[in-house]
């Protein structure tokens, strides 16, 4: 059996309880009221042979009639007495569509109201329930699970909508407002702090020295000089000399540059770097050469299809993965999910906030929601079939109407009673 079979079985069960429960207060009440005619005339017929049956017969007679009245009261709730036409009877059924209109003004007034609604929601703590349910990693699986696969759907809705064609313009957009030129100079600024571009000039003299030492660079150096040098020069190979002595005096001076970190060289790096810095700031000139840079570099086509290369690359790795038996993007978002979990039921400022979230959004929802629902309600309940509706209305309070029978008879009983007592005592005076 399923659960929606096992809620109408039930259902079923509780609706015959509430019938048989009200048959038996009807067939009880019933008794009552014929039990008091009974007692009525008896009294009558035998009070001239015991006197004080006038008083059993004060107290059945008014209970009698009260009993009626109650009863007919009851009954005229739900249908017409007897089944004739009396004014003012079969109230529900004649009022359907006027109890459907105010029970649904009544529900949005007195419990849609925002007051209410917001005290309600406050004593729900909604982030412990998104925290406990989040911890447990059997949850956290599925939810990684489900967040997979849709992963393929939204990468392709992504590339159906234009999105990514969106999303790359507006990136090249934001790109093309950057000045690059005041943003280079606060990274070289940044670059410079306690001399680290020294390292760099390090690493310069270091390459110098490895083109020095190089054959083939060397020999194209002194064929250079041999062309440069008059030709009686060349006789006593003076090109070797020249190139000689240059190597030595450079490497020497490489030497001396690498390692005296306070040579003038170096201050002189230091002049250069800076003032380029300066001129990145302040320059227009080259404020306009790294925009026009910057332009050409955006507009050229290959930038484009780079995006389009990574993006490809990027979903493909992304589907393959999330299609894996053993996806690292499951176990990632799983452990995500239950990291979540934890954190958010360690943290009270964050719980506290989050409830409040809750709260407005739901509470945002109801209030712009319940005018419909009040309009549901009424609607369903004008739809109702009249028989439907007096039965449903009498099987959950026509119980408690029929104890209104009882008190009817028992109040009417004891003011017939008292009435002839009061009776007998004006006729003694």
């Amino acid at each position: 059996m399923s659960p929606n079979d096992t809620i109408v079985t039930t259902g079923f069960r509780d609706d015959a309880a509430k019938l048989a429960a009200l048959r038996r207060t009807k067939l009880i009440a019933t008794g009552a009221l014929c039990l008091c005619v009974a007692v009525f005339a008896t009294a009558k017929i035998y009070q001239p042979v015991y006197p004080w049956l006038g008083f059993v017969a004060a107290f059945a007679e008014a209970a009698t009639i009260g009993g009626l009245a109650d009863w007919y009261a009851v009954v005229a709730l739900f249908k017409r007495p007897l089944g004739l036409p009396i004014p003012h009877t079969a109230i529900i059924p004649a009022n359907q569509n006027r109890i459907a209109d105010n029970l649904g003004r009544f529900i949005e007034v007195n419990f849609l109201a925002p007051g209410p609604v917001r005290e309600k929601l406050n004593e729900v703590d909604f982030a412990s329930l998104v925290a406990d349910w989040l911890s447990n990693p059997q949850r956290a699986e599925a939810l990684s699970r489900f967040v997979a696969r849709l992963v393929p759907q939204t990468l392709a809705a992504i590339d159906r909508s234009g999105l990514r064609n969106f999303v790359a313009e507006r990136m090249v957009a934001e790109l093309d407002k950057v000045r690059v030129a005041p943003l280079a100079a606060e990274f070289l600024s940044a670059f410079t702090e306690d001399r680290r571009h020294q390292k760099l000039f390090d690493q310069f003299t270091r390459i110098i020295g490895r083109f020095l030492s190089d054959e083939e660079a060397l020999a194209t150096m002194r064929e250079k000089i041999r062309k440069e040098l008059p030709s009686l020069f060349n006789l006593f190979r003076a090109d070797a000399y020249l190139l000689k002595k240059i190597v030595a005096s450079s490497a020497s001076l490489l030497e001396e540059v690498r390692n005296d970190p306070d040579h003038p060289m170096r201050h002189e790096f230091d002049r250069f770097v800076h003032n380029f810095i300066d001129d990145l700031r302040t320059s227009k000139a080259y404020a306009r050469r790294a925009e026009a840079m910057k332009r050409d570099f955006l507009a050229r086509p290959e930038l484009k299809a780079l995006a389009g290369d990574v993006w490809e690359s990027l979903r493909n790795l992304i589907e393959q993965d999330a299609a894996a038996p053993d996806s690292k993007i499951r176990a990632h978002l799983a452990g995500m999910f239950v990291e979540v979990g934890r954190n958010l039921a360690s943290d009270k400022a964050i719980r506290a906030d989050m409830n409040q979230g809750f709260v407005v959004a739901l509470s945002s929802f109801v209030e712009s929601q319940k005018s419909g629902v009040s309009g549901f309600i009424a609607e369903q309940v004008k739809r109702w079939d009249l028989g439907q509706l007096t039965r449903l209305m009498e099987m959950n309070i026509g119980r408690d109407l029929q104890y209104i029978r009882f008190n009817g008879m028992l109040i009417g009983g004891m003011a017939g009673l008292a009435l002839y007592v009061g009776e007998l005592l004006l006729l003694a005076n």
